[in-house]
């Protein structure tokens, strides 16, 4: 099935944020110890429709993960609303979550961490069925077990191997296998291609293009690897620090990037020709990445951006339509291109 961006969507997320609370650095955690907030997710908003595949981009430690997890209750929302096919979801009621985790599964980012090793293959993929689908019998559940497993490029004599005698993308393959086993609608890849060989990293990718067209599934595919998110998305959302610094489609965030954030990580990606990489004008940003305990007022990230004036210390931007464009830019300066 092709991605339609006339359907309505099944994952609507408005001003999410998250916060936690921490003891100070160097301070035992005491109940009377002053504490200090962790702004892992600013007001985040975006939705994801059927059949699309949404790309999470940012820096390692921009809340990417963090927003993930939050989106399935795994991480705890301050505010905000998280709508699954129009209805507001509440994270404190038992019957939602289940029902939320019956048609949103997650695939993790370390293949091997994330399966119990005490378990055999056939035991992790059936889990979610014995879970989610009490009715189904053992057989059954077998059955099924052994053809996602096909699907995704295992065999039979797998089903009684333990997940140290599989290599890290064949676990990964287990992953994609017990996340799809209970038919899930849409997929949370949080950084599933990070720990794997460029190979296998494509490999990966094309599988679960090959299974989103297959089976209908939508994908928030959450990476740190432009080239591999340009690879399966059709819209990009770029976080910095906890906040959307633009979204967009594919086209647009890649050809014609608008925020300065998003044209230094393109500027970063390497250019597959040598002598292309040699001649080109690299412009690193500058300084380090604030902390989340301690954000800079204004936009986050105005104490790196090399276009940043007064103004953007005293204003938060809030991401808005540009006009022509397919997408939102936070940025007080995009009106002077």
């Amino acid at each position: 099935m092709e991605f339609d961006d006339g359907d309505a969507p099944l994952l609507s997320v408005e001003d999410l944020t998250v916060h936690f609370s921490v003891a100070r650095a160097g301070r035992r955690a005491l109940p009377w110890s002053k504490r200090a907030t962790v702004h892992a997710v600013e007001r985040v908003s975006f939705d994801v429709r059927r059949g699309e595949t949404v790309g999470l981009v940012g820096e390692s430690g921009c809340g990417k993960s963090t927003l993930a997890r939050a989106l399935i209750g795994l991480a705890p929302v301050t505010h905000g609303s998280v709508r699954w096919r129009g209805e507001e979801t509440v994270f404190g009621a038992r019957r939602d979550i289940v029902q939320l985790r019956r048609e949103v599964q997650m695939i993790f980012q370390d293949p091997l961490a994330s399966l119990d090793p005490r378990m055999t293959i056939e035991q992790i993929v059936a889990e979610p069925l014995k879970t989610q689908r009490p009715d189904i019998g053992r057989a059954e559940a077998r059955a099924r077990v052994q053809a996602m497993l096909e699907r995704v490029g295992l065999n039979a004599y797998h089903l009684q191997r333990y997940p140290h005698e599989f290599s890290g993308g064949q676990c990964q393959r287990v992953g994609i296998a017990r996340a799809l086993i209970g038919e899930p609608r849409l997929v949370i890849c949080d950084e599933p291609v990070s720990a794997l060989d460029v190979s296998i990293q494509a490999q990966i990718v094309n599988l679960l293009r090959d299974l989103q067209r297959e089976l209908s599934l939508s994908l928030l595919f959450v990476a740190h690897d432009l080239a591999v998110v340009k690879a399966i998305s059709h819209r990009v959302l770029v976080m910095y620090l906890g906040r959307v610094m633009e979204f967009g489609t594919k086209e647009a965030v890649y050809s014609a990037p608008m925020h300065p954030y998003t044209r230094a990580l393109l500027a970063a990606v390497p250019a597959p020709d040598p002598a292309v990489e040699r001649a080109r004008a690299h412009s690193l940003l500058r300084g380090e990445i604030p902390s989340p305990l301690d954000p800079p007022s204004g936009c986050v990230f105005r104490t790196r951006c090399p276009q940043s004036i007064d103004a953007c210390a005293g204003e938060v931007p809030v991401a808005r339509a540009w006009p022509l464009r397919r997408g939102n830019v936070a940025c007080i300066r995009v009106d002077e291109g």
